[in-house]
């Protein structure tokens, strides 16, 4: 039996377990924190972290092949946000055990949202060029400094923040990965409004705030350590084959204000079920396999009689590869973590393959649509306009996926920035040549 063979019998046996116990847990009348606590304490929130982390340690495919089961169970899904992506691996890979059991139960419980606390206007591809200084005083940290990007911000009650506490030491030293209180004073959040009509990023303005002892992560000054670890974890949930299962997206924490609900009625409200039911619909009707890329585009091309046309329908083979491409890496890095091996840059190869996806799926979605794709609702209400006035539901998913698409080129490292790393990490290529990373932070010229 292959080593493909083995971890296919073991998802199996996770699946069955995991419908047994939905059949003995699932309540829609528990209000979604009673429900998020059941599920975050089983292992079954983040069943990708160890297991003295609320996990199970299982690979990423599997992590992903959970929560499409959760959700087609029609139980709510688990908490979603960067707490769950990053800041619950990171603090599992280098937290002690009480940080752990401080910072991620409450993450699988979705009792905190987390942000990320990372870009500056200085620092953004160049990370290790930040300037927010955090200087001790007695059992704590006094931060200043800006930081922007980040995303959901506004709704955060904790972050994922590094500062300089080292100025002298050179560029990549000095940085310590903390745990930042998002709503106490000094900090200032402010939304940045996207086309897409969202408000999702936030510059953050930290004024003398304070960050206790206890509550950075890993060892002082070996913070860039333990970002990379936080970035690794992005590249490799944003990249295909890394997550995007389209489950029910429900934002944690104490600022969103779902906690008290009913967690049945958030399982009937998501807006986006029309669009994913015609893509489920679109999948039992195609050749494509369940739950590929291309699925939801296969249907709408159909829907419309766009899937004769010959290059739409070129286009549509050529997303579906992709799709199977990032599947198939997933099933690779989890075959090779079962033989105790790793593949060197895949999070940075999936992280660009899924820059390529959204750009395709982007063209694609607004061919089809023609002159629909001109129309566009920016909340639940808009959408349900827009669906009933073309007739068709996944439009909206559509027009969302246009207007985002020139994001994730963007966030969690440039495209350029990923090929730099798979240069210089996984190839050998020479990096480019400077000695900053002798010379004491503090002694570089700005912005180098």
């Amino acid at each position: 039996m292959t080593v493909e063979d083995i971890a296919a019998v073991s998802t199996d046996d996770l699946i069955a377990e995991l419908r047994g116990w939905l059949d003995e847990n699932w309540d829609p009348d528990l209000t979604v924190a009673q429900w998020w606590e059941r599920l975050g304490l089983s292992g079954w929130a983040n069943p990708g972290l160890p297991r003295n982390a609320y996990g199970r340690d299982v690979p990423r495919s599997d992590a992903v092949r959970i929560a499409q089961e959760i959700n087609d169970y029609g139980a709510l899904s688990a908490p979603a946000g960067l707490g769950m992506l990053l800041a619950a691996p990171t603090i599992a890979s280098h937290g002690t055990q009480e940080q752990i059991d401080t910072y991620v139960r409450d993450i699988v419980t979705g009792q905190k949202a987390w942000c990320q606390l990372f870009s500056e206007p200085g620092a953004g591809s160049d990370l290790a060029g930040l300037t927010s200084r955090a200087v001790k005083d007695g059992d704590e940290w006094i931060v200043n400094g800006q930081k922007v990007w980040t995303s959901l911000g506004h709704m955060a009650d904790l972050g994922m923040l590094l500062a300089r506490t080292e100025p002298d030491a050179p560029k990549h030293s000095g940085i310590s990965w903390m745990v930042c209180d998002m709503h106490q004073s000094g900090v200032e959040v402010r939304p940045l409004r996207e086309m897409t009509g969202n408000a999702m990023f936030n510059e953050v303005f930290l004024s003398d705030i304070r960050v206790a002892g206890d509550a950075v992560i890993g060892e002082i000054n070996d913070g860039w350590r333990v970002a990379n670890t936080t970035l690794a974890f992005e590249r490799a949930g944003l990249g295909t084959g890394g997550g995007g299962s389209g489950v029910n997206q429900i934002t944690p924490g104490s600022v969103a204000g779902n906690l008290d609900k009913r967690a049945g009625d958030l399982v009937a409200a998501d807006p986006m079920a029309a669009a994913r039911a015609a893509a489920a619909k679109a999948d039992a009707d195609s050749d494509a396999k369940p739950r590929s890329v291309a699925s939801m585009l296969i249907g709408y091309a159909k829907k419309n009689g766009k899937s004769n046309d010959p290059l739409i329908r070129q286009r549509l083979v050529e997303l579906h590869m992709l799709g199977e491409i990032g599947r198939l890496n997933a099933e690779r890095v989890k075959a090779a973590k079962a033989a105790g091996r790793e593949i060197p840059g895949m999070p940075n190869i999936g992280k660009l393959s899924m820059s390529n996806v959204m750009r395709l799926q982007r063209d694609l979605g607004l061919e089809t649509a023609g002159a629909d794709g001109m129309l566009h609702g920016y909340d639940e209400e808009q959408m349900t306009a827009v669906q009933a006035a073309v007739h068709n539901p996944i439009l909206p998913a559509v027009t969302t996926t246009a207007l985002y698409a020139q994001a994730p080129p963007i966030y969690g490292g440039t495209d350029q920035i990923q090929k730099n790393i798979i240069g210089e990490r996984v190839l050998g290529l020479p990096k480019e040549p400077g000695n900053e990373s002798k010379v004491p932070f503090s002694s570089l010229p700005k912005n180098a």
